[in-house]
């Protein structure tokens, strides 16, 4: 007998069935606290990874520091598990002037998924996407699934095109 899928899993299911996505999660009871985690145990290159990022982006002047309760836009960076974002990129690419990450109850209010489960579709919350190229090279990534347990293959132009994201360099250089 087959394990229930989690709630968030099965949200992830059904919205890539509607995205014309075909989502099979594989579950990893340890769970990966990073990329190289990830890859380790599903046996792929780390870069194959996709790290679903969520910033608060703002106008201002460049280096503005941000307060608690500025009017932030929040957006999701998908970047290679290979790669650090660079947060200057991300806020140039927003149009926006500051970048700052946000908390994990931002994160899980936003998208309905947990900081390490944030998947490339079903978000609470429509938000801009924007797609390091680097995930381009390979035939198949891997994504969160919904949780910190569980993921799935897909082809990185699927994940785009799913996605609605914006494929634009993020890439600390």
């Amino acid at each position: 007998m087959s394990e229930v899928p989690h709630r968030n899993v099965v949200k992830v299911i059904e919205a890539g069935r509607v995205l014309g996505v075909d989502v099979e999660p594989r579950s990893y009871p340890q769970g990966a606290k990073t990329a190289q985690d990830a890859a380790d145990a599903i046996g792929v290159q780390v870069g194959q990874i996709v790290k679903s990022l969520i910033f608060g982006v703002a106008t201002g002047e460049p280096g503005d520091d941000l307060e608690p309760g500025d009017d932030l836009e929040l957006v999701l960076a998908y970047v290679s598990g290979s790669n650090r974002l660079d947060e200057k990129k991300l806020a140039a690419v927003a149009g926006a002037a500051t970048c700052t990450r946000v908390d994990a109850d931002t994160v899980r209010s936003a998208t309905g998924f947990p900081i390490g489960g944030v998947p490339p579709f079903g978000h609470d919350t429509p938000l801009r996407i924007f797609i390091d190229p680097d995930l381009l090279q390979y035939s198949e990534v891997w994504a969160a699934a919904g949780t910190w347990n569980d993921v799935f293959p897909i082809a990185p132009d699927r994940l785009a095109e799913a996605s609605s994201g914006t494929v634009i360099d993020l890439k600390k250089d």
